[in-house]
């Protein structure tokens, strides 16, 4: 059994302090965008392509606005529509926590197709190189929020459990530990293994990264306390398995539609 005492600040200077989170979305924006062209170069030699990768540059601005708008905005209607409605003004509060995943998954879509529309490049291509990167930034982000002490576990008596002082003493599962593991270890390993592995199949990258994080995440939420102010969809599943269940249909969906073209 481990007690959690972990600060989620790393340097406060007073009038502005470094925080774990801050740096977890920091790193892994850059790790992503240097991997993300190592990614475009090895494709573009491999089958010939005229991509460059210094395109990848300008995406990464759209990405960055992509994921905190879609992030919060999902966040706002997935977990807290009432309280929002109710206090509009803590929706520009994103400093003060409350960042959906889903949110910022489908901002990227959106965010990727307004781009690559803009300049006549392949959507599914650039969404390819995103789903292979972005386990990095999910891997660094999971690790925050261990070390935030949220998002946690139910309550168990295995012996690797964690107490959270901040919340109870209670033993519990560590949720966030589980999520880093197989949204962000497991789920690189099986996307890169696809892209510079295998001959390259545009779209492939994309619905494999939905239906495998669909998965994980749904396993994951087995052992993580639902949101306080949710609970239990209908009492029998969390927000985040219903959303990553549509995560993994619509993966599915793109499967069937690639095998026929």
């Amino acid at each position: 059994m481990y007690t959690h005492n972990l600060d989620p600040v790393l340097i406060d200077f007073g009038f502005v302090a470094i925080r774990w989170y801050s740096l977890a979305y920091i790193f892994g924006i850059i790790f992503g965008w240097w991997l993300g062209k190592k990614i475009i170069i090895k494709i573009s030699k491999e089958n010939n392509l005229k991509l460059d990768e210094n395109e990848f540059d300008d995406l990464i601005t759209y990405l960055i606005l992509s994921i905190i708008i879609g992030g919060r905005i999902g966040y706002i209607i997935f977990y807290n529509l009432s309280y929002f409605i109710s206090n509009p003004i803590e929706i520009i509060k994103i400093w003060e926590g409350g960042m959906s995943f889903h949110g910022a998954l489908i901002g990227i879509v959106f965010g990727t197709y307004l781009f690559t529309s803009k300049r006549g490049l392949p959507t599914f291509f650039y969404l390819d190189v995103i789903a292979c990167v972005s386990p990095i930034g999910i891997f660094l982000g999971r690790v925050a929020n261990f070390i935030n002490g949220e998002l946690i576990g139910k309550a168990t008596s295995v012996p690797w459990g964690v107490v959270f002082p901040s919340i109870d003493m209670l033993q519990r599962h560590p949720s966030q530990i589980y999520e880093a593991i197989l949204e962000g270890i497991v789920l690189f390993i099986i996307l890169n293994l696809s892209i510079f592995k295998r001959k390259y199949k545009m779209g492939e990258c994309s619905y494999l990264f939905l239906i495998f994080y669909g998965i994980f995440r749904i396993i994951s939420e087995i052992f993580r306390e639902p949101d306080s102010q949710i609970g239990y969809v209908f009492d029998l599943v969390s927000m985040g398995t219903i959303l990553s269940f549509c995560m993994i249909t619509i993966g599915i969906v793109i499967l069937n539609v690639m095998k026929k073209k």
